[in-house]
C-alpha cells in the first residue's frame, strides 16, 4: 500500500496551490486525519492563500474531514486576496456537502481547471 504521508500531494499552478489525493477512491476517515489536517495547514500558509481541493480521488470522507476542511478554510479566509475552492466532488461527498449547507459557504467546480481558473482571476 501506498504510505499514508504520501496521501495528500500538493502543487502550485498560476500561484493556486492545489491539494489534491494520490490514492484513488480514498476514504477520508478519521485515521488519515491528523496527516491530511497538517498538509492542508501547511498549503494554507502560502502567500496569499488562494486553495483548490482536488477531490477526484476520493469516495467518502467522514465528520473528521469537514472539521479538517472548515479549518483550513477559516485560516485562508481571514487573508487578504484569499481564496478556496473544491473540485470533483462524486455525488455522494457532493450531497454530505448539500446536506451540510457547506456548498452555500464554499465553492464548488466540477473540474480542478475551472476552480484553478476561478481562484486565479479572483
Amino acid at each position: 500500500t501506498m504510505a499514508d504521508k504520501d496521501l495528500v500531494t500538493t502543487e502550485v499552478v498560476d500561484g493556486v496551490t492545489i491539494l489534491s489525493f494520490s490514492a484513488n477512491q480514498v476514504s477520508l476517515t478519521e485515521s488519515v486525519m491528523p496527516l491530511v489536517s497538517s498538509a492542508f495547514l501547511a498549503a494554507a500558509d502560502a502567500d496569499p492563500p488562494k486553495v483548490v481541493l482536488d477531490m477526484g480521488n476520493v469516495a467518502f470522507f467522514s465528520s473528521s474531514f469537514i472539521e479538517v476542511m472548515f479549518r483550513l478554510w477559516n485560516r485562508i479566509n481571514k487573508c487578504e486576496n484569499s481564496g478556496f475552492a473544491i473540485s470533483g466532488l462524486n455525488a455522494y461527498c457532493k450531497e454530505i456537502l448539500e446536506v451540510t449547507n457547506l456548498t452555500t459557504v464554499w465553492n464548488v467546480y466540477s473540474t480542478r481547471d475551472e476552480a484553478v481558473a476561478a481562484l486565479r482571476d479572483a
